[in-house]
């Protein structure tokens, strides 16, 4: 960082939320630090560029690879030819400028509305800028979604994260492999609809998924409390989800003990907006669904907003983040904060009196817990998420913590709602998909665009490939019954992991992931609902796991009398043994330089496919 004003001005001030606020979990124990947001910003000074006509560059290092934003600053904007082209490495970006910001010392700032993208190959950087325009310099910023921390957590952080007990829980997470996602709550009862109005058609900004209902009309913290009033379940609702997860293959079941409209599902001793002192139930669901899962031999997790509080939150620390970006010409995403109807408190004493609160009591109330799936960190500082992690990790150092507790303090990556990663993506850790089985998560009574049992098993597969966990998620009805057609959808994946299952659990990504069909990358729960499913599959695409000497060709489609593996072609190995999941050992086989060719007595009829064990 070389522009020394901005670094006095900011070194001056005591930062709040996301820059550095500090909170003690025991006295003495967090030693006071400022977090300057700015030490990850490069600055290039047109004084230093290598000019060539209209045309400046510079070498520079970056080493987090990240999304970046680019801004040029100005002292002040010309009247005319306000144009400019710029080149990252191979990345070009073109605009025209205009004032998007103004820092506290009256500079302009102009951003280009496409971020850079930062892979981790190389850390030095060509760029160059080609404008007529008189500008200052040019700031290349971590985009809001990537905040970088500081690191002086990184050391304990990783000793709790490599400790026996996390790396136990995380074979079991790596061998577990699917498990069901449950969204659930007050929103549940409207199904999507506020007055008659459907929630995507809803007057204000942001996701349209049933959950963010309070979010997408704006209901002040009153009017919506008031659903609790008449949220009164089946009282069986515990059994019969526990018995579909079972039924369906999962392995585990993770279940919104609170989202982002505030509301706990358990009886909680620091607040009363809870499923046992605001609602007809009178009991704590997520023990109840805890001991079904139990019950039924399945693991059990929980997630819980941490960042977002719609009741009890505030405005989850927006205004001192944004007074802070304003004056750094720095822009500052709502991130899904309460601003129409906050509450009166700061986002700071509602970490203090409920969130870290609820946490500990969550982990006391359910002793065999396996993780807690946080979410909505938005501007939660370094400072308490690395704090909500230790909470974890000193109550019951047995409990997973997902990304989304903040700052790179998770113990494994999500790829994000609906996303499947790339087989060649470089990831730091091992990670989970979280999926739907229509396009929503919180019950949505009009959304009926549900998934098929072959696009669900085909997700299912291509994560297993590349070596992850699926999250699948059900949305059960304000009465807590699961819509019938995501229930008949689930069963049927069952009948196919029931046969197949060897190639699911406790397996990893062999050295080829697929043969035939080119990948087709989930990007998203809009991907999803505005693209549809639209892929088919041959007897030529296969999909491979593996487990200590077997690898498993997944197919999607019926066979003939013939299979034909190309991959499996004699620079693998030797072939000890081949049999088909659920059926017989195959004697009349052939391997060659090509591939491996399987001769079967009778074709496959199942429409879902089978699968092939190779033991090598």
């Amino acid at each position: 960082m070389n522009n020394s004003v901005l670094r006095n001005f900011l070194c001056g001030m005591v930062f709040l939320g996301l820059y550095g606020c500090v909170q003690k979990e025991k006295p003495n124990e967090f030693k006071k630090q400022s977090f300057d947001q700015t030490t990850n910003w490069t600055i290039l000074n047109k004084t230093d560029a290598v000019k060539e006509g209209n045309v400046y560059t510079w070498d520079l290092e970056i080493k987090h690879p990240l999304n970046y934003v680019v801004q040029v600053v100005f002292n002040k904007l010309a009247k005319d030819s306000l144009k400019g082209k710029l080149q990252f490495d191979n990345q070009k970006l073109e605009g025209v400028f205009q004032q998007n910001y103004t820092t506290y010392d009256d500079k302009i700032v102009s951003e280009y509305q496409k971020p850079i993208k930062v892979n981790g190959t190389i850390e030095n950087h060509v760029l160059s800028f080609e404008t007529d325009v008189d500008f200052n310099h040019i700031r290349i910023i971590p985009h809001f979604k990537n905040p970088i921390g500081s690191g002086i957590h990184h050391k304990e952080w990783l000793s709790m994260h490599q400790s026996p007990e996390k790396q136990a829980v995380l074979k079991w997470f790596k061998e577990a492999k699917f498990g069901m996602f449950i969204h659930w709550g007050l929103y549940s009862q409207a199904g999507g609809v506020w007055k008659g109005t459907r929630i995507n058609a809803a007057p204000y900004p942001g996701p349209k998924v049933a959950e963010w209902l309070m979010h997408a009309f704006q209901i002040p913290r009153e009017k919506y409390a008031a659903l609790a009033k008449s949220f009164n379940p089946d009282k069986s609702f515990a059994q019969n989800i526990a018995k579909l997860a079972k039924d369906t293959g999962m392995k585990y079941v993770v279940i919104t003990s609170k989202h982002h409209d505030g509301f706990a599902l358990f009886d909680s001793k620091s607040s009363d907006y809870d499923m046992v002192d605001a609602t007809p139930y009178k009991a704590d669901a997520i023990k109840e669904l805890y001991e079904a899962c139990l019950n039924e031999g399945l693991d059990f997790g929980v997630y819980y907003s941490h960042g977002n509080d719609w009741n009890d939150g505030s405005d989850g620390s927006y205004s001192n983040i944004k007074k802070i970006n304003d004056s750094l010409g720095v822009f500052t995403h709502p991130s899904g904060k309460n601003l129409w109807d906050p509450s009166p408190n700061t986002h700071a004493e509602y970490y203090e009196t409920k969130a870290y609160p609820q946490i500990k009591e969550l982990l006391e109330l359910l002793p065999k817990l396996k993780l807690i799936w946080f979410d909505g960190e938005g501007f939660t500082s370094e400072e308490q998420s690395f704090r909500f992690y230790k909470m974890v990790y000193d109550i019951n150092p047995n409990v997973l913590v997902n990304r989304r507790v903040g700052w790179e303090f998770g113990d494994y990556l999500d790829a994000g709602d609906n996303k499947i990663p790339s087989g060649n993506d470089t990831l730091s850790k091992y990670w989970e998909t979280c999926g739907t089985t229509n396009n929503s998560w919180g019950y949505k009574s009009y959304d009926k665009d549900w998934k098929s049992t072959k696009e669900l098993l085909y997700y299912l597969i291509d994560i297993m490939s590349k070596g992850g966990n699926y999250l699948l998620n059900i949305g059960p009805d304000g009465e807590g019954h699961v819509p019938e057609a995501s229930a008949n959808g689930l069963r049927e994946m069952g009948e196919w992991i029931k046969i197949n299952n060897e190639a699911i659990y406790g397996t990893s990504r062999w050295k080829v992931l697929n043969e035939g069909k080119e990948e087709t990358l989930l990007d998203g729960t809009g991907h999803r609902a505005a693209k549809g499913f639209k892929k088919t599959f041959t007897s030529k695409d296969f999909w491979f796991t593996a487990k200590d000497n077997a690898v498993y060709a997944i197919s999607l489609t019926p066979s003939s009398k013939s299979i034909f593996i190309k991959s499996l072609h004699e620079g693998i190995g030797n072939i000890k043994a081949i049999s088909i999941l659920g059926g017989n050992k195959v004697d009349n086989w052939k391997q060659s330089k090509d591939g491996l060719l399987i001769n079967i007595d009778k074709p496959i009829e199942s429409n879902n496919g089978f699968v092939v064990k190779i033991e090598l």
